[in-house]
């Protein structure tokens, strides 16, 4: 499949509005993918082709209603129930959004022009400089915001070390985290603080990602593979009543959000020492701060929750290469992050060993092969060339890697406890004392 639009179907009773997507032109004929939103509440994504010729609105709009017409009972009108509740429940609380950051000042601005346009009643934002090799960030800042986002800068590499630095600046009560390459819907920040208002026992909140554009083969094998998309019904997870169908929770810690999209109390994150500084991003560990920073806050009895209506779009990476660095990094943060919760949380070794064989199972669903028909050169390489790879249900089991990217992503779960305990070394070198 070769490159794909982007756009948004809102559907209010029987009028509709077609929008492309952040940064894409206006959709012609060709195939789509499509988020589906229901009086501006995100409901689902579909993917459709428009025929030449014919109006997009119209196809996409019967498309997406023949397959909200087939969806069970029990997951219709949640999204539109939430909203309800969002816009009844008491005022979000005042937030500060905190975006770290390293020599990518074109991208940061797009990201923060989206920021500053949210419609929440109070916030501020926070960007962190990570181990910069010049001004550019600075200068933006200072030039094109002001007074609007504040400039902090943290000389230590690694994603988890910058975002404990935005955690000492920020003055909110909640703290949004995200990255510099999304752009952020309009409420997304509304939607994704005000379940702690309501909830006073509420932790943490994740949102959805959805993809920005799908121009290259490989944004659209990751995003067929699953993306970021967690779905499109909210759900709480507490750890005094732990999901049914979850029987890995809470090491399963993926499947409730990703770092570009999430928020804690700050009172929380803090009381429990922020994120683990040999985690993340620009460590040897190569990932696992946020979901670390999930176990972390679950493992003291706050409630997680996931909401869709808290929507950014995120800049897939665009190249091959690109996507085998991910595929690494993802088997190497997710057994890293785990490492951190065997060497910080013995008390969680007894339900950790219990999980065990159940987690080798779930590790095999993550790295499963893609029959891609033909085992030469072009199965190996992994470029989606028919529809089985094409983006829309976001579920890793039914759109495996192809077979180098599942690799990749073992070699990477072999090598993530062995980074950890190097970046847990080297951090503990830095501060003269260990990561909790």
């Amino acid at each position: 499949m070769g490159a794909v639009q982007v756009a948004e179907l809102d559907l209010n009773g029987e009028e509709t509005a077609l929008r492309p997507g952040p940064g894409s032109p206006p959709v012609t004929h060709g195939e789509v993918f499509v988020l589906v939103r229901q009086a501006g509440r995100p409901v689902g994504t579909l993917l459709g082709r428009v025929p030449e010729g014919a109006d997009p609105a119209t196809v996409l709009a019967a498309l997406a209603r023949r397959a909200h017409e087939q969806e069970p009972a029990e997951g219709r009108g949640q999204g539109q129930g939430a909203e309800r509740s969002v816009a009844a429940g008491p005022p979000p609380p005042r937030a500060s959004v905190v975006v770290a950051t390293r020599e990518r000042a074109g991208q940061l601005a797009r990201a923060l022009d989206s920021i500053l346009a949210q419609d929440h009643p109070g916030f501020e934002v926070v960007v962190v400089d990570n181990a910069p090799v010049s001004d550019e960030t600075r200068d933006l800042v200072e030039r094109k915001y002001g007074e609007r986002v504040r400039y902090v800068c943290e000389p230590v590499p690694g994603l988890a070390t910058a975002h404990n630095t935005g955690l000492a600046a920020a003055r909110g009560e909640v703290i949004a985290f995200t990255d510099d390459d999304v752009v952020a819907d309009p409420r997304w920040l509304t939607e994704l603080t005000a379940p702690f208002a309501s909830d006073p026992g509420l932790g943490c909140a994740t949102g959805l990602i959805l993809p920005a554009r799908l121009r290259t083969p490989a944004q659209v094998l990751l995003e067929s593979h699953g993306g970021f998309a967690k779905g499109f019904t909210p759900t709480t997870y507490d750890p005094k009543d732990p999901p049914r169908d979850e029987p890995l929770f809470p090491f399963t810690a993926g499947r409730f959000g990703s770092g570009a999209n999430m928020a804690f109390r700050a009172e929380v994150l803090r009381g429990v020492g922020g994120f683990d500084p040999a985690t993340g991003a620009g460590t040897p560990a190569w990932g696992g701060d946020d979901l670390y920073g999930f176990v972390r806050v679950l493992a003291q009895g706050h409630r997680l929750h996931y909401t869709p209506g808290a929507l950014v779009w995120h800049h897939h990476r665009e190249t091959w290469a690109d996507l085998e660095t991910q595929a690494f990094g993802y088997g190497a943060g997710l057994t890293a992050y785990l490492t951190a919760i065997l060497v910080n949380r013995p008390a969680l070794l007894t339900a950790f060993l219990a999980r065990v064989p159940r987690g080798l199972s779930h590790a095999r669903g993550l790295t499963a092969v893609r029959d891609t028909g033909g085992g030469g050169d072009g199965g190996d390489a992994g470029v989606p060339g028919d529809r089985g790879a094409a983006p829309g249900d976001h579920d890793a089991r039914t759109h495996p890697w192809p077979r180098r990217l599942s690799r990749l992503q073992r070699k990477g779960m072999l090598y993530g406890p062995v980074g950890y305990l190097r970046a847990r070394r080297a951090a503990g070198s830095r501060t003269g004392r260990g990561t909790r």
